[in-house]
């Protein structure tokens, strides 16, 4: 019982790609640079409630994180720096929603994958 299909929801990823020169609205460089990522790609992972104990050790000390996704599949491409849409999508109603939760922090160990991830707060 490494991962039941119950247990896991639809969430969506962007891989990060790099960076790109910024354009401004004329079609200018403007000499700053902004981080590029891929299209948002679907998959089901195992969400946790929420940040616990038991699980900080994984990561250690000093990484502060909201959520765990952990699966079982060792060739998933989610990385450090990728960013999510958890509990919503990409995009609703024709409008594109902003990603919610960004991964903090890999674990990879012989039989899974544990991802420490962050939500995003809007400051402001």
């Amino acid at each position: 019982m490494r991962e039941l299909e119950i247990n896991k929801q639809t969430i969506y990823y962007a891989l990060y790609q790099g960076y790109t020169d910024a354009i401004d609205a004329n079609g200018y460089k403007t000499g700053e640079k902004t981080k590029t990522y891929s299209e948002p790609v679907s998959i089901r992972l195992n969400v946790s409630p929420a940040s616990g104990n038991a699980n900080r050790e994984v990561f250690g000390i000093d990484c502060v994180y909201s959520k765990t996704l952990t699966t079982a599949d060792l060739a998933c491409p989610i990385q450090e720096d990728s960013i999510l849409w958890v509990g919503i999508t990409p995009e609703s109603d024709g409008l594109q929603n902003p990603y919610n939760y960004y991964v903090v922090r890999k674990a990879q160990s012989l039989h899974d994958i544990v991802y420490a991830i962050r939500e995003v707060t809007m400051s402001g």
